[in-house]
Parts: structure tokens; sequence; C-alpha cells
């Protein structure tokens, strides 16, 4: 969905820009269609005021020539718009190649709607859009609750400041929830600490005094879970400036990603300590379903129809859906002998040999005294030495 999200971010960004009198090329891209057709207006009321009172000679080609300006103003703007249009049109067709399949109309109960709306709700609070949030909860009438939002309002607040390169408060959330930190081995307080020493490192001139107090002051706590790291952070010293440090054994320390991906950790970890999880809920649907699991299951279902078949398993789709890493809650195994997904009551099994096999395969190919022969080796082993596999 990135594609036609940005070019959607293009169109909307086309109403962003303050309003010109310049008539140039520039500021015809950089004004919106309102502006030229109010300032012709208001000279109209203008050239009319002075009309009545006869106090200017009004020539009619000063006129048409206004009219004529504002007129090519608005073309402008219009063929801008229709050209990012166009664009978000080719990018959402390339999206979704195949029509949306045709189901039974959903969300009906006063229940599901509910659900729905709340749902929305939610995801604009989620993502920092509180006046969008505040605007469809007064036309949906839909309650969101007041805490959540409260602690929606103050991740955002946090991920502000960190995004200004202020580690301040999200060192002070920390502090408040070390022990549910500690509990999970979470590095983000030696990762915020970490952004900061390199930006006091890589900002200050020999001998580097105030960084190096800055790293003596927070190793104490942090040295036994990253005595490595902050070797690391000491030693790069040597490779200073950034223009030798980039080109150096230490390079992975000069790498921008270090300090941008505190946004991400940070919201993560904040999210998980709410009990939620970490990627947006419409998010993940629109990302899978958009992404070609509908057509996929829709062409399941009108070959099974073809073929006048019913899926008999409830708990599983008839057809494999391909799914982004992001989107990969949990790992699946295929047992190669039988061509079943493992589950609980059927676990995947490892044989002496190394293949691993479910259990109810494992069981069929038990001979006398419980030795077992590897469908797909020569080794032979028993059956009470297969280990359950965890992928």
């Amino acid at each position: 969905m990135d594609a036609p999200l940005k070019e959607l971010l293009k169109l909307e960004k086309l109403e962003e820009f303050p309003s010109s009198s310049s008539t140039s090329r520039t500021a015809i891209k950089s004004s919106s269609i309102p502006d030229p057709l109010e300032a012709l207006l208001q000279s109209l009321q203008e050239l009319k005021q002075q009309v009545k009172t006869g106090s200017h000679p009004i020539a009619l080609q000063d006129v048409a020539k206004l009219v004529d300006e504002k007129k090519k103003e608005i073309d402008e703007k219009q063929r801008e718009i229709h050209s990012s249009l166009g664009k978000l049109g080719k990018s959402i067709d390339k999206k979704f190649p195949s029509p949306l399949p045709s189901s039974p109309e959903m969300f009906t109960s006063e229940a599901s709607m509910a659900a729905l709306e709340r749902t929305i709700s939610q995801h604009f609070v989620r993502t920092g859009q509180f006046d969008t949030s505040d605007a469809f909860r007064q036309e949906a009438g839909v309650d969101v609750d007041p805490h959540f939002k409260a602690q929606c309002v103050e991740m955002h607040r946090i991920l502000s400041a960190l995004e200004n390169s202020d580690i301040g408060p999200a060192l002070e959330w920390v502090n408040a929830n070390r022990s549910f930190l500690s509990s999970r081995s979470s590095p983000l307080e030696f990762h915020l600490h970490r952004s900061h020493y390199l930006r006091l490192l890589t900002s200050s001139s020999p001998p580097y005094l105030e960084a190096l107090q800055y790293l003596r002051s927070i190793s104490p706590p942090l040295y036994d879970a990253h005595s490595q790291e902050i070797h690391r952070l000491l030693t790069c010293i040597i490779y200073l400036p950034l223009s030798k440090l980039i080109s150096s054994p230490y390079a992975d320390l000069a790498n921008p990603s270090l300090h941008m991906d505190l946004q991400p950790t940070f919201a993560r970890e904040y999210c998980a300590n709410l009990g939620m999880s970490k990627q947006l809920p419409l998010r993940v649907v629109g990302d899978i379903g958009g992404g070609g699991a509908l057509s996929r299951i829709e062409k399941g279902r009108k070959v099974m129809r073809e073929r006048k078949s019913e899926w008999s398993q409830t708990n599983e789709l008839p057809i494999e859906i391909p799914l982004p890493p992001e989107n990969r809650y949990h790992s699946i195994f295929a047992c190669p002998v039988s061509k079943e997904q493992s589950t609980e009551a059927n676990p995947p099994m490892m044989m002496g040999c190394g293949h691993v096999v479910n259990k109810d395969s494992l069981e069929k190919l038990k001979k006398a005294a419980g030795r077992v022969k590897c469908p797909y080796c020569p080794a032979e082993s028993f059956t009470s030495s297969s280990l359950r596999v965890h992928f």
C-alpha cells in the first residue's frame, strides 16, 4: 500500500500551500484553485465599486486580461491535480490487479457496525490523528476509552521528542517501566543512551570530555548486559572524526539508522506494555487482503464451486496464502510425508537422523519394537528417541 499512499499524500499536499499573488510558474504550482478564484472575485468587486463611484476609469481590456490571467492559473492547477489523480489511479490498479471478490454484505448488525467504527476510531488514535479521531467519533457516535487515548497521546509526544533528538521523555518512561523492560530483556534503554553518546561524540572536538563523562555515568547499570557494546563505544574514539569513522571497523556506529530506529523500537515496547500488537490492525488487514489474499481465496472458491466440492476444515484455508515476513506471527511446518501442517496435537518430531516429520506420520512409520526407518535416508532410529521441534 506504500505506492498508493505516497500518491495520495502528493495529492493532499497540492492544497496545503499558501496562495501567492505572483503569476509565475512556481507560484501557479504553489497555489490552490480557490486562491485565484477568490483573487478574481475580490478584483471584480473592487472594479465594480470603482465604476459605481466613478473614481477611476476602467478599461474593458484590463478586465479581460485579469480574467485570462486567473483562468490560466486555474487551468494550470487543474492539470496538476488531474495528473496526480491519474497517477493515484494507476498505482491503485497496480496494487489491486484483480477485482475484489463478491461476498454477502458484512457489518449489517448493530454490534458489528459498532465494532468496525470503534476499530477505525482507535486506528486514528494510535496513528496520532487525534483531530480526525474526534471528528469521526462525533459523526459516528462511537466512544473511545479516555485512558487509551491519553496513553496514545503520551506515546506520540515521546516519539516527537525522539524525532527531535530528545531522549529525555523516553528515558523517563523507561525508568517508570524498568521492570517490564527487564522481563523482556529489552535493549531500549541502552539504545537511547548509545544514540545520545554518539551524537555528543560526533558533534564535539578532542578530547571529547563531555561524551566520555556521559558514557561513564551510564555504564555501571548497563555494563553487565552490554559490556562488549560499551567497549566499542569507548574505543571508537581513536577513529574520529566522523569522516574516518565511516571507513573504520566501527562504521556501523556512524550509521544513521542507530538514531532513526529509536522511534519504532520505542513504539514497539510501549505498545507491548499496553498489551497491544506492534502493528496496526487495519494496516495488517489492508496489507494482507490487498496484497493478494482476497483474490487467491476467491479463485479457490471459484475452482471449488466448479468442481462441486467443499472445504471440510473449518480452521484452515484451502490454499496457501503467502505472507510478508512482518506478518508471520508464528512458524508453520508442513510434514513432507503427509503434506499436513503441524498442530499442537500433531507436532513436528525430529528423528535420530535429523529429518523431521509430523507425529502422526512418525506413528505410521513405526515398526516392531518401536523402530522407525526414515523415509528420506537409510537411517533407522527409535520413536522414543524422537524430539519435538519448535519452529
